[in-house]
């Protein structure tokens, strides 16, 4: 009963949101539609570029900057900034309806690990180019002032922004990306094996990138085949930052055998307690990557981020960068507020105490749609306030391991039929109901209608037959059982794999069900060692992101394919099909990839791959009621993107 009361107080509560998702599928929609060249504009002359974006508004002729640095020794405000500096927009306007902020205060988020914060890691993170909103529809420039693609997809020109300036004050040109590039990237100590997205249409097999310093702010980066979809890979792919082509060479170089003196290098790989000659370490341990903006060892370092770490521990706190690039229309620098400060809580339950008690500004992935409603309820009290966004993931997919070493198992779950039935016994809009509280829609990536009878008769006929128990036995005669294994660190695992246990329960499988940390889940995914699980992946709504599960559902035949034939196991012609389908969409513009990404839903809807039984999933987020420029339209995530963005009203 309690429950049910708890669905219909949500669907009251928050009834907006199914308009919000509406709008987000009209989004979606749109997001989809082929879209022209950045600008609007395309060429027919291979000599001429493809694709060309370029700032274009007007900026102001005077800047502001926060009261915080009134009181420090720091250059004027104009002479911190770049000579074109970014004028904010991170989210589409349909989405936002953009104020100009007011400075100051601190915003606080929780945290479950003891370094990472995804809420502050996304806020923190520049990409060279971007896709407002996240959404993938287009590609806008950032970091850079300008970018053009060629005609044949295989060139690609950027210009940085002249006067762009490190957290240090330190200038920014094409040193630190020819430092980035060659010193580092193709630097066989630094980095023994070159990334994919770094090879023609990232592929295992192709030609490392071509690099081309033209002047102090323009580079080029070049593939010998078509690789449209290198923006995409800068500016979505994987969450990737600027910090893999730009690198602070005048911090960094010290610690490069390269450049620094032998006696020097070999005095800090020392203090550093590494042995000697271990420079390789030394390297490594002082660069800071964009998922370590939150480490400790990131204190110190030179970033372009909007914010820089200056305490580690339980509470990780930042402060406003002041070489920060970006302004608002009223020439005001950006970030509006000042401090950031991430506190350790040992378990969601505390994360929701504190959102209650009013402690918490910002929080995203640790709002549950079942806490909606008592979080609702106390908005007013907690002075916070609950948005719904839709998420831009799946949120727990069903995944069978088809390259797992037992024989036995891999002549079951390789059988396509097996894979259909079991599609067959999920009863989807149980699953969105009861997992999602109705805050969801069946896919229709795979047949969402439960038939029960046919998924039975689908499992007779490849011999699965039951038992005097009533479960059905495998090829060896054993009973064949069905052992998911699920992170504890999501609760929503846990519920769907006890609707899942129920419901093929009800054709004669044995399925069991255990939570395990979190930590021990990565590992055991990444040794082949999960037969069976439940996680999310990004490629059914941010199909741009080309990640499809299949380092969890083909562990095997993911690195095979990652690898070009050197690790892993090669998959069966079917499913090179699959990979071919989905990273073909690399080469392509994004005007093309638009169009063909349909062929990857029609691929995993007729082979049942892995099992995704819900879309369109809402995302809440609970912030302070104060926090200007929040909106509750689009992906969640693509709010934290505009973090410098935020404001606290007076």
């Amino acid at each position: 009963m309690k429950k049910i009361v708890s669905v219909i107080m949500l669907a009251t509560l928050i009834s907006a949101a199914a308009l919000t998702g509406c709008e987000s599928d009209k989004a979606g929609e749109k997001a989809q539609a082929p879209a022209p060249s950045a600008t609007g504009q395309s060429q027919n002359n291979a000599a001429k570029p493809a694709q060309t974006a370029a700032s274009t508004n007007a900026l102001p002729t005077t800047f502001k900057q926060s009261p915080y640095f009134e009181d420090k020794k720091l250059p004027p405000v104009k002479d911190r900034l770049p000579k074109e500096p970014k004028l904010t927009n991170e989210l589409p306007k349909e989405y936002l309806t953009y104020e100009i902020g007011t400075y100051g205060g601190t915003l606080r988020t929780v945290r479950q690990d003891p370094i990472n914060d995804s809420d502050l890691f996304i806020i923190n993170n520049e990409p060279l180019v971007n896709s407002p909103g996240v959404l993938g529809e287009e590609v806008t420039p950032n970091l850079v002032k300008s970018y053009i693609v060629s005609d044949d997809q295989k060139e690609f020109t950027f210009t940085l922004r002249e006067g762009l300036k490190w957290s240090d004050g330190q200038p920014v040109t094409t040193k630190d990306v020819q430092f980035a590039v060659d010193d580092v990237l193709l630097n066989k100590d630094l980095t023994p094996s070159l990334p994919l997205w770094l090879k023609s249409a990232s592929d295992a097999n192709g030609k490392p990138l071509v690099f081309q310093v033209i002047d102090d702010y323009t580079f080029k980066i070049g593939f010998d085949q078509p690789y449209g979809g290198f923006l995409i890979q800068l500016a979505v792919q994987g969450w990737r930052g600027y910090n893999d082509l730009l690198k602070p060479k005048h911090f960094l170089q010290q610690f490069h055998s390269k450049y620094a003196s032998p006696d020097k290098l070999e005095q800090l790989i020392k203090e550093a307690g590494f042995a000697p000659g271990e420079w390789v370490k030394l390297f490594t341990a002082k660069d800071v990557l964009n998922i370590e903006f939150t480490y400790p060892k990131a204190i110190g370092f030179p970033v372009l981020t909007p914010y820089i770490q200056v305490k580690s521990g339980e509470k990780i706190e930042f402060e406003r960068n002041p070489y920060y690039f970006k302004i608002d229309e009223a020439g005001n620098q950006l970030p509006y507020i000042d401090k950031l400060q991430s506190t350790l809580v040992q378990n969601a339950e505390m994360v929701n105490l504190k959102i209650l008690a009013g402690e918490v500004d910002h929080s995203y992935e640790y709002v549950s749609i079942p806490k909606v409603p008592l979080l609702k309820e106390n908005e007013a009290k907690g002075g916070y306030k609950v948005y719904i966004n839709n998420l831009h993931r799946t949120a727990n997919d069903i995944h069978l391991n088809l390259t797992y070493n037992d024989p036995v198992w891999r002549q079951v779950v390789r059988d396509v039929k097996f894979r259909k039935a079991l599609n067959l016994a999920l009863d989807k809009k149980e699953i969105a109901d009861t997992v999602f509280y109705g805050f969801a829609k069946p896919s229709t990536i795979q047949e969402t209608k439960r038939n029960v009878e046919e998924a039975n008769k689908l499992l007779d006929e490849i011999g699965l037959k039951k038992g005097a128990d009533g479960f059905r036995t495998g090829p060896d005669g054993k009973r064949f059982t069905i052992p998911f294994e699920v992170s504890s660190a999501f609760a929503d695992f846990g519920t769907l794999g006890q609707l899942v246990v129920e419901q093929w329960k009800q054709i004669g499988l044995d399925v069991t069900l255990k939570q395990i940390d979190n930590t021990l889940w990565t590992n055991r995914n990444k040794a082949n060692e999960l037969k069976a699980t439940i996680m999310f992946t990004p490629g059914p709504v941010q199909w741009s992101r080309q990640e499809w599960g299949q380092n969890i559902w083909a562990p095997l035949w993911d690195q095979w394919w990652n690898s070009g034939g050197k690790q892993g196991e090669e998959p069966p012609e079917e499913a090179k099909a699959l990979f071919q389908t989905i990273f073909k969409l690399r080469e392509l513009s994004l005007k093309e990839a638009l169009v063909k990404r349909e062929d990857i839903r029609k691929n995993i809807g007729s082979n049942y791959w892995y099992f995704i039984h819900s879309e369109q999933i809402a995302a809440p987020v609970a912030v302070n009621a104060k926090l200007g420029n929040i909106t509750d339209k689009g992906w969640g995530i693509g709010q934290n993107f505009a973090g410098e963005q935020w404001f606290f009203r007076k």
